[in-house]
């Protein structure tokens, strides 16, 4: 097992991504958006991961803080699309609760 697989956040991060993806099965999203969403969602895990392997303090707090940055970018897609259809607000809370 690595490191970064004992991580809480880590953890988090994965079964973010897991929900984010499940959602975008099921939404009808344009392909702009979709796309989007999905890359920022797995940009979380990847660059927690990365950020792990890095030997400096500086170096791992970038990588933290690019996954920070990422789950922003979630979490106002989403807010977005909650108030622009209702039923994305129920996504939004839900998937809201495990970061």
């Amino acid at each position: 097992m690595f490191d970064f697989e004992k991580l809480e956040v880590y953890k988090k991060a994965k079964a973010f991504n897991a929900g984010i993806r499940q959602f975008l099965k099921d939404a009808k999203l344009d392909p702009a958006t979709n796309d989007q969403l999905r890359r920022a969602s797995f940009s979380i895990v990847l660059n927690l991961t990365e950020g792990s392997g890095r030997f400096s303090k500086a170096d791992r707090r970038n990588f933290c803080v690019i996954a920070r940055s990422s789950i922003f970018e979630c979490v106002a897609i989403l807010d977005v699309l909650g108030k622009v259809y209702y039923t994305f607000l129920i996504i939004f809370h839900s998937c809201y609760s495990l970061i």
